[in-house]
C-alpha cells in the first residue's frame, strides 16, 4: 500500500527559520510522540508529522509503539498481516512487518488488543529498541508513536529518543496530564529535549496561553525548559480525514491543520531554541490564524 498525494511544504506557509538545526548530515533524529492521556490526537499528530517530514525529502520511519492499543494503521488506511507482536515473539523481523507507504517513508504497525504487548519485560523493551535502531539506521528521522500515560512501555521508549513531543489539548485535565508526563520524564533522568504541541486549539492565542503555563511550571518546579513545538488548530477537515482513513496532510493539504503541521515540521528540521522565549513559534505565526 502506498500513499499518494501532495504534502504541504515550507513554501506553502509563512515559516520561522531556526538557528540550531536538529538534523544534520549523517545524524538520525529520534522523536517520541507521547501524551499524558488518551483522546488528545497523539497518533494523528505522529502520523501527519511523519508525512510532513517526508514531504521535506527526509527518510522517515514511523513506528507504532502504542503497544496493545495501536491504531496508526487505521489512520493510514493500512492493512498488514504482521505487526510488532510478531517481532516480539520472534516470528518475524522488523523488515518483514514494515510497510513502505511512499518513497522514503516506512511504517511499522503495532498490534491492537494483544495483552502480551502491554506487559513487556524491561529486557524485551530494550531488545526491541536495539532492533529498531538497527532497522532504522538509514533513516533521517524515526518517530515513535508511544502509548498514552506513564507506563514503562511509554517512558522507556520515550527516554531512548532524542526529542520528546508531548501532545495535549487545552482542556485542563489534558494539560495537567501533559505536565505529569514531563515531570516523570525529568525525574527519571531524561536529558534530551522536550517540546509541546497543542492540538485542537481555537486559535493561536489559546495555544500560547497553555504553552506559557506549562513552560513556567516546568522551569519553576523542574528547572527544565519546554520548547514551543507548535500547535494544530481545531479543524473539521481532521475528523473528515480520519473517517476516510487518510492522513489530513494528504487528503486536505491546504486546510488549516495541514498548514500548522507544515510549520511544526519546519521547526523540527530547522531547529528550536533550547530555552524558548515568549517571542518563539506561536508569535512568529501570528498572521496565520489571526
Amino acid at each position: 500500500m502506498r500513499l499518494t498525494g501532495r504534502v504541504p511544504r515550507i513554501a506553502d506557509c509563512r515559516s520561522p527559520l531556526g538557528e540550531a538545526p536538529l538534523l544534520s548530515p549523517g545524524k538520525m533524529l529520534t522523536i517520541a510522540v507521547v501524551s499524558g492521556k488518551g483522546g488528545v490526537g497523539k497518533t494523528n499528530i505522529a502520523v501527519n508529522l511523519a508525512l510532513a517530514l517526508n514531504g521535506r525529502g527526509l527518510r522517515v520511519s514511523l513506528v507504532d509503539l502504542d503497544l496493545g492499543l495501536a491504531n496508526a494503521d487505521v489512520l493510514l488506511g493500512v492493512q498488514s498481516r504482521h505487526t510488532l507482536s510478531h517481532v516480539v515473539s520472534g516470528a518475524r523481523s522488523l523488515a518483514d512487518v514494515a510497510v513502505e507507504l511512499r518513497d522514503g517513508l516506512r511504517f511499522v504497525p503495532g498490534a491492537s488488543g494483544v495483552h502480551r504487548l502491554r506487559n513487556l519485560t524491561p529486557f524485551e523493551r530494550q531488545n526491541l529498541l536495539r532492533q529498531l535502531r538497527l532497522f532504522a539506521a538509514d533513516s533521517d528521522v524515526v518517530i515513535y508513536d508511544c502509548g498514552a500515560g506513564l507506563s514503562p512501555n511509554v517512558t522507556d521508549f520515550a527516554r531512548a529518543a532524542d526529542r520528546i513531543l508531548v501532545v495535549t489539548t487545552p482542556e485542563p485535565t489534558a494539560v495537567t496530564d501533559a505536565y505529569a508526563i514531563v515531570k516523570v520524564m525529568v525525574r527519571e533522568g531524561y536529558h534530551g529535549s522536550i517540546g509541546l504541541i497543542l492540538n485542537r486549539t481555537a486559535d493561536r492565542k489559546e495555544a500560547l496561553q497553555v504553552y506559557d503555563r506549562l513552560r513556567a511550571a516546568a522551569e519553576r518546579f523542574l528547572e527544565y525548559p519546554i520548547a514551543d513545538d507548535g500547535f494544530v488548530a481545531q479543524d473539521n477537515h481532521v475528523e473528515l480525514a480520519v473517517r476516510q482513513r487518510c492522513p489530513f496532510v494528504i487528503r486536505y493539504p491546504r486546510c488549516p491543520a495541514s498548514s500548522c503541521m507544515a510549520l511544526v515540521a519546519d521547526g523540527l528540521v530547522n531547529g528550536c531554541a533550547p530555552r524558548p522565549a515568549r517571542g518563539g513559534f506561536f508569535r512568529q505565526v501570528a498572521g496565520l490564524f489571526a
